[in-house]
């Protein structure tokens, strides 16, 4: 068990690591004219267009089933105060100051607490940002599973021959999915000709949506950095591409078909998912599910059994525990507190699935412990706002613990 501070930390610089904003202009809008960059939305769009994404940017649904994963409410529910410095506050004044909508936390099986904030209620959808990356994951080993791909260990070119001769051909999913693939890549999101500022902005220009699509012809033309398996280094392109990848391996089904298949159905999750779009109307791998906060907190729950639904597993045996272990290569080319999975990012005392502007998933599976939250941060990464999100997830563990 790491020291507070150390646990602060940690979570402080994954905020920090985790530069795990969108390719910027990659989805596809349904307004005219289209909306700026959803890295720039002032804070009153933010809470307009969070609970709505649908409204903006064209989307794929993730249809729920008939049954609903109770979600009963414990006997005692916890009131923790977060200290920050020497500032002390009550959970509502917090959420308020630093604008989270959601939080929740299931100790045991139960909701020991539950706040909205911001206007939102019990029912509206937030967008996730990268913690779809975390679904994606879920997803490939769904996959694996079910035979329609053969192994985490297969090259990617396997399902997108399209970049055979390219800086990923010899590249394999795995590497892909813990983003060591050495493909030399600017995840610069203040330079506008940055990749991540350009990959996925040409307009779709018809035909086959894997073939032609603008963030895959993008990636075909990047060079090589290092040798595969080498380095590590966040891309966001790349986890976008692995969506891709996946949709081709599914034969004519959409990550959203699959996704409600899978998990939103049989797991028992309350409300519909949303998923946006990119240009070529593909479900993007790597940003932008949008779904209740409860139906988060069910997601680390099927984390935390195991990726068993009525006891069965729908994933390769000993995958959780792969997509949630570190795979960062050791060395001088491990950058400092980096600490990477499946798209899942390792803890000391467990794992987390993080998005930019302030969502996470944080799962503590020896605590049987998942905490949940949704936010509407006036920046992507910040690390004195990481200081204060590691406050407050702290504070929620420790009084869900009886500390």
């Amino acid at each position: 068990m790491t020291t507070t501070l150390a646990r602060l930390s940690a979570i402080a610089a994954g905020a920090l690591i985790i530069a795990a904003s969108p390719v910027a202009f990659a989805q596809d809008p349904n307004t005219k004219p289209p909306v700026a960059s959803i890295l720039t939305w002032s804070q009153k769009q933010q809470l307009e267009r969070y609970p709505a994404i649908e409204k903006v940017y064209n989307v794929g649904t993730v249809k729920k089933g008939d049954k609903v994963y109770a979600l009963p409410a414990a006997a005692k529910q916890i009131s923790p105060k977060v200290k920050v410095g020497k500032t002390s506050s009550t959970i509502d004044a917090f959420m308020k100051a630093n604008r989270v909508s959601g939080l929740i936390a299931i100790k045991d099986g139960e909701v020991v607490l539950e706040k909205y904030a911001l206007g939102r209620k019990p029912t509206d959808r937030w967008t996730s940002f990268s913690v779809a990356k975390s679904v994606t994951s879920i997803l490939m080993g769904a996959a694996i599973k079910d035979g329609f791909i053969k192994s985490e260990y297969d090259q990617v070119v396997r399902y997108l021959p399209e970049l055979k001769g390219t800086a990923y051909d010899g590249v394999s999913l795995r590497q892909l999915m813990t983003m060591t693939t050495g493909v030399k890549w600017d995840e610069t999101y203040s330079n506008p000709k940055s990749d991540v500022a350009q990959a996925g902005t040409a307009p779709f220009k018809g035909g086959d949506r894997v073939a032609n699509n603008p963030l895959l012809i993008y990636m075909s033309k990047l060079k090589r950095a290092a040798p595969a398996g080498s380095v590590w280094e966040y891309k966001t392109g790349e986890t976008d591409l692995a969506g891709i990848a996946l949709k081709r391996a599914l034969a004519g089904k959409s990550l959203s078909e699959y996704a409600s298949e899978k998990l939103w159905k049989p797991f028992g999750m309350e409300q519909d998912a949303i998923w946006m779009l990119d240009k070529a109307g593909l479900e993007r791998g790597g940003c932008c599910m949008s779904m209740t906060l409860r139906d988060y907190a069910r997601v680390g729950l099927f984390m935390m059994g195991g990726g068993k639904i009525d006891g069965k597993s729908i994933v390769p045996d000993g995958y959780i525990e792969d997509a949630t272990s570190n795979h960062v290569p050791a060395g001088k080319a491990r950058k400092a507190g980096a600490s990477y999975g499946y798209f899942w990012w390792p803890m000391d005392d467990g794992y987390r699935a993080v998005g930019i502007f302030g969502q996470g998933i944080y799962v503590y599976p020896e605590e049987n412990l998942v905490i949940a939250i949704n936010s509407a941060l006036p920046k992507a990464t910040d690390r004195t706002q990481g200081q204060k999100t590691g406050a407050l997830i702290e504070a929620v563990r420790t009084a869900a613990n009886g500390g």
